[in-house]
């Protein structure tokens, strides 16, 4: 069932109530966690519709273990005590039946070496050889799970049906805060930027607020030691990084006054500073697990609708959890671009229960705040129509995971 709520809110970008805004960037513990589960998830899929003739298998590896290492960084180096650790931790059909054989699937390498390939292409100051110690630990699904992931294949219901009930959330339109610290995160991880600025690291978390026309970012970066001489290459390299982010925030910032800070943590007249060799904070003082990072449209927001279902990891075939948090993000995004002008902002919330087709939700409510003088009945009639299309429309957003062209942190 589909409901409609009509907003009577202010937009969230507009009211008295102040913003508060997060995001982890790609080389947080955090973020590495959901990264990695993801691409196990990824591998896995790719793997069973190989060599089992186009068939999904049932899987969740949506735990992981990230245990920091140990290290001493100083300026043109340091040394590495104890090697970081990461242990991916979930469910994985691991034999299969083929005419009458029984079939090994090496779920845990496949595990292995989609996590080496993660940390390889985040970190351009770690050496995975080296500097990690990379395991799975794996076990097949309970019955009655496997059971419904695999009714489709059994002459049931072609459309998948749900293996949990949980429910996933979405919003739309980012506020100029929202933009601000997610556009700041990405550029200051981007190639281009890390040409500039070497030393900055990949471990980056930036944290907006913002209170009435005032929106104040405070950014935690790992420096890498190895490009910094001295504590004036350091400040140096600080200044880049807040120069940077300033030129991406003034892309959002309207009518609003943006103050930048850049490791407010440091204490320089007593040498402690945000120092490391690799570029995260995982080679010494940060653990790192799945779910606890960015929501599933990369924010953590918390004056707006949240859930704490972790999306990376689940399997993208029928884990309501996962996909229900992608399908209302999209879908909100649909409503307020494809309903120019009257749906200022939307929120949906969508529900399932466990054994019902993914495409019909025990609940799904999407609250509109539209724009003044428009014809309500209508507009909502349109926005129930475009959320039941993305729920229809499953299979293309399964392509997409499974392509590795949607994020889901």
């Amino acid at each position: 069932m589909i409901h409609a709520t009509k907003s009577e809110r202010k937009p969230v970008g507009k009211s008295d109530f102040p913003e508060m805004v997060e995001r982890k960037g790609k080389g947080h513990p955090d973020s590495v966690a959901d990264e990695c589960a993801e691409a196990c998830s990824r591998a896995l899929t790719s793997y069973y519709l190989k060599n089992f003739n186009g068939r999904y298998f049932h899987h969740n590896v949506d735990k992981a273990a990230y245990v920091a290492g140990q290290a001493i960084p100083k300026f043109g180096g340091g040394i590495i005590l104890q090697p970081q650790e990461f242990e991916i931790i979930g469910r994985a059909i691991d034999t299969a039946v083929v005419a009458g054989k029984l079939i090994p699937i090496p779920v845990r390498t496949i595990c292995r070496e989609a996590i080496y390939d993660v940390f390889r292409y985040t970190f351009r100051n770690l050496d995975v050889d080296k500097h990690v110690i990379i395991d799975a630990r794996t076990k097949s699904g309970s019955v009655d799970l496997t059971g419904l992931y695999n009714q489709e294949m059994n002459g049931g219901d072609k459309v998948p049906l749900a293996n949990d009930t949980s429910f996933g959330v979405g919003f739309a339109p980012f506020s100029v805060t929202d933009n601000s610290v997610y556009s700041i995160e990405k550029y200051l991880n981007s190639d281009k930027f890390k040409d500039i600025c070497p030393a900055s690291g990949e471990d980056i978390k930036v944290m907006g607020i913002r209170n009435g026309k005032d929106i104040e970012i405070t950014i935690a970066n790992a420096m890498v030691s190895k490009f910094l001489k001295d504590k004036s290459e350091y400040i140096n390299a600080l200044d880049q990084v807040k120069e940077g982010a300033l030129k991406i925030a003034d892309k959002f910032k309207e009518d609003h006054n943006v103050k930048i800070n850049v490791n407010t943590g440091d204490i320089p007249e007593k040498d402690l500073l945000y120092l490391t060799i690799t570029g995260t904070s995982a080679e010494a003082g940060d653990d790192g697990q799945v779910g606890r990072g960015n929501r599933a449209n990369g924010l953590i927001t918390p004056g707006r609708v949240q859930t704490l279902e972790a999306a990376a990891g689940k399997n993208s075939n029928n884990h309501v959890g996962k996909l229900y948090s992608l399908m209302s993000n999209r879908a909100a995004n649909r409503i307020v671009n494809e309903l120019q002008g009257d749906v200022v902002e939307c929120q949906i919330r969508i529900v399932s229960q466990i054994g019902a087709p993914i495409n019909k939700p025990w609940l799904a409510d999407i609250e509109l705040l539209t724009a003044d003088n428009t014809n309500y009945d209508v507009i909502s009639g349109k926005a129930k129509e475009i959320l039941q299309a993305e729920l229809d429309d499953y299979l293309t957003l399964r392509q997409e995971l499974l392509e590795g062209k949607f994020k889901v942190w």
